[in-house]
């Protein structure tokens, strides 16, 4: 039965044109984005703030699986996050990001992500916690 809690996909998943493309294996995801020219700044690349929510939708997704593989259903909230932009995401281009928890307990996972590009550049690079929150 599906948790009545819960949209999903999530509008910011919609909004930003997200898809799962693997979840096999838990506590990682890898997810793929066309970089729309809706998200471009007034230089014509993708604002970061838009490569920064891809991530953390990655990541938080990768925390998720990460504690259903230890028999728990859990809300993943992001309580810090760092992003470092390394190269400009252009529009038009397919963004792909491999979320992965690197360490995790039962109230907390700290979670890492990398983003890139279709010419298989680096764009972007990304650490955050993730809180867990029992799904009761």
């Amino acid at each position: 039965m599906a948790d009545p809690r819960l949209q999903v996909p999530p509008n910011c998943e919609l909004t930003l044109g997200m898809t799962c493309v693997d979840k096999r294996t838990p506590g990682r995801t890898v997810w793929r984005m066309r970089a729309d020219e809706r998200f471009a700044n007034p230089a014509g690349i993708v604002q970061g703030g838009f490569v920064g929510a891809m991530a953390d939708s990655a990541m938080g997704s990768a925390a998720v699986t990460f504690a259903r593989a230890a028999g728990r259903r859990v809300f993943a909230s992001n309580v810090e996050m760092k992003t470092s932009f390394l190269a400009a995401a252009r529009v038009g281009s397919e963004l792909e990001c491999t979320a992965e928890v690197v360490s995790g307990g039962d109230r907390v996972a700290f979670a890492e992500a990398v983003v890139v590009d279709d010419r298989g550049r680096t764009v972007a690079r990304a650490s955050s916690t993730y809180l867990f929150t029992a799904r009761d």
